[in-house]
Parts: structure tokens; sequence; C-alpha cells
């Protein structure tokens, strides 16, 4: 028998407004103390099936942000220590849409594309995922928070295309 060992990463690749990538990125994430508590909740102690969907936020580079396993949904924007990067176009974070697990995994096989609308150069620091879908939202379960492995800086027009992955 296998151990559950829950583990996620994203793939991150931006590309600009000419369609030529400009960077890529694959990073670890942790998982918040509150995600893994609303999964055990939902599945063992409730019998529920959990949030209808999970979104996919970004997190801002300024404030300087700091990650940590006891952040909440209820905190972004305020005692987390980050805030939420909203400057793409859409008013809603994006759905993460996986396909059916398969080989103790679950990954979105088409991306979420952000297009940036940010007007100058700007940094990014990381993703989170939410289940709450209306950016700025302090509502639902936090699942994950990720720091990009390096600097992501976007500009107006570029695509972050996300893909996040669990596996146990």
């Amino acid at each position: 028998m296998k151990n559950l060992n829950l583990k996620g990463h994203f793939s991150a690749q931006c590309f600009d407004k000419n369609g030529d990538l400009k960077w890529e990125d694959d990073f670890p994430n942790g998982i918040v103390d509150e995600g893994l508590h609303g999964l055990l909740d939902d599945y063992f102690k409730d019998n529920t099936a959990g949030p209808s969907a999970w979104y996919i936020g970004l997190i801002d580079n300024s404030p300087a942000p700091t990650l940590d396993a006891g952040d909440t949904a209820a905190e972004i924007g305020g005692t987390n220590g980050w805030d939420e990067y909203e400057l793409y176009s859409g008013s809603n974070r994006l759905a993460w849409s996986p396909d059916a697990a398969s080989t103790r995994a679950i990954s979105n096989s088409t991306t979420a594309d952000f297009t940036m609308t940010n007007g100058s150069t700007e940094v990014i620091y990381g993703i989170f995922i939410a289940e709450a879908q209306v950016r700025g939202a302090t509502t639902g379960v936090l699942w994950s928070t990720a720091a990009f492995s390096s600097t992501a800086s976007v500009e107006t027009s570029d695509v972050l295309k996300i893909t996040y992955t669990i596996t146990g």
C-alpha cells in the first residue's frame, strides 16, 4: 500500500504579444493548513464532495510577500502578508479545470491563460489556488500557495499560461 503524500506543482509559461516564449518556470507549491483541513473534513468527516470548483489567482510582488502554511482565504490582502495581483483581463480568477485523476495525479491539460493588462513591466511573486472565483475574494478555502523560483516579469498583453498538478 502506498502512503498519501499530497504534493503539488505549477508550470508557468509567459508569452509576449507576438506569441514568443519570454520565460517559463516549474515550481512546487505548499498546501496550506486550511486546504488540507478542508479536504479531510469534506472527504472523511462530512462525506461531502467539497467545492464545486477551484480557481487560480496570482500573488503580487509588492509588498514583499511571505507565504506560510497558516495562510487562509479570509486573510488575502490582509494579515497573510501578501496581496492578490489583479492586473489581467476579465473580472474573475481563472478556473482550474483538471482532467480525470490518473496514476496518482490530477492536472489541467488545458492551461489557465492570464492576459496581462498592467500597462508597464511588473513582477508577479507567485500563484495560489482558492475556492472563490471573484478576484480579491476572501471567502471559501485557500488550497495552496507557491512562489515562482525566480523573478516573473510581465508586460501588457503578455499571456501567462498556468498548469497545476497534484500528486499523491
